[in-house]
Parts: structure tokens; sequence; C-alpha cells
């Protein structure tokens, strides 16, 4: 399933908290966005029709709640990346942002000790 940037917003804001009424989407996303009523309604329907998010009518509205775990969302997205840009390889990401100087001594030291959790998990 694929969820456009615009749509990862809203569903967001769903995985944070649910279910939420469009409204309480309006408010949890804040002026950020400057996105109107109707727009994140749209955004609401275009996920219901794709199966990512669920609606319960209560009274005269509808809450909506996320089908798609955000975990396996990211898992989606992240494979799609890598087989797009680096052939499925996450080495060749990794020299790509420590080639334009993207990654930070922080997130170096969290590679090494991921690396060695592997290693230990491999042993």
């Amino acid at each position: 399933m694929r969820i456009s940037e615009a749509e990862a917003v809203v569903m967001e804001a769903l995985w944070e908290s649910h279910p939420l009424s469009a409204e309480d989407v309006v408010a949890r996303l804040g002026g950020r966005n400057g996105w109107a009523e109707a727009t994140v309604k749209t955004l609401l329907n275009r996920l219901l029709n794709k199966g990512a998010i669920s609606a319960t009518k209560e009274g005269r509205r509808y809450l909506y709640a996320p089908q798609v775990a955000r975990e396996a969302w990211l898992l989606e997205e992240s494979s799609s990346l890598l087989e797009r840009l680096f052939d499925g390889r996450v080495a060749p990401l990794v020299a790509h942002f420590s080639q334009h100087r993207k990654l930070s001594r922080d997130d170096v030291a969290e590679l090494r000790r991921l690396l060695e959790e592997l290693d230990d998990d491999r042993s």
C-alpha cells in the first residue's frame, strides 16, 4: 500500500492517538501544514479507500483509526527506498550519506553499536 507524504502526516496523527474525528485530526495537525478541514477530510477519504484506516460512525461524525501499523508501513517504505535507490543494499545507503557529510558523530557511534549487536547475535 502506497501512502503519500501528505497522507503520512495524517497517519502520524492517528498512530499517535486514535480514534479521532476529522476535527480532532485538524486540531492535532495545528496550523503547521496550513491545511483546511476539507483537505484533511480528503486525505482521510483517500486513506479509507486504500484500507489504511477505518471509520466508525458515532452520532453525526466519524471516528478514524489506523488499520496499518506504523512499523509495517516504515518497513515497507524503507525497503522500497533501498530497492529503488540502492539495489536493496544498506551499505551503499550509508556510504552515500557519509560521502555527503550527513552522518554525525552520534550517527556513526550508533551504527557501530548496531553492527556490534549484529555480530554478537550471529555468534
